[in-house]
């Protein structure tokens, strides 16, 4: 069974879109825990602050994936494009990082996902993921 590029990117946007928003909603409301999970060092209290912050953002990048989820012709692409820099950063930064020995070598957990996602959002606008249904929308759309 082969699937279409647009298949793949909603269930893609649908998967980032959940584990980074449930994920980034941890780090906010229980950060030691999701530290401990991942089995990672849990840092002192006041550091935890920063990891309850870098979790809001985590939360809401995987919001934007699911918000496109309720219009993915228009959106999709677009989030896609988007959160490619936002996971190139955070994946490039965790890379420096682990290698400056500014955080655990567990942290390369994040770089994988990051630029695994990256590979794949790319791999799938290169294959017009999303393209046939913006096609289809200005067919079907009333001209003044």
């Amino acid at each position: 069974m082969r699937f279409s590029p647009t298949w793949l990117a909603r269930r893609l946007a649908l998967l980032a879109g959940a584990l980074d928003f449930g994920s980034g909603l941890g780090f906010v409301a229980m950060p030691a825990t999701m530290l401990s999970l991942m089995r990672l060092p849990v840092p002192g209290g006041e550091a935890l602050a920063f990891v309850r912050f870098v979790g809001a953002f985590v939360a809401a990048v995987g919001a934007c994936y699911l918000w496109a989820l309720g219009r993915p012709g228009e959106r999709l692409r677009v989030v896609f494009g988007a959160t490619l820099w936002f996971r190139l950063a955070a994946g490039s930064y965790v890379l420096g990082a682990v290698l400056l020995n500014w955080l655990d070598a567990g942290w390369l957990t994040v770089t994988a996902a990051d630029y695994g996602l990256v590979v794949a959002q790319l791999w799938l606008l290169a294959r017009g993921a999303e393209r046939e249904t913006l096609q289809t929308l200005a067919t079907h759309t009333d001209a003044p």
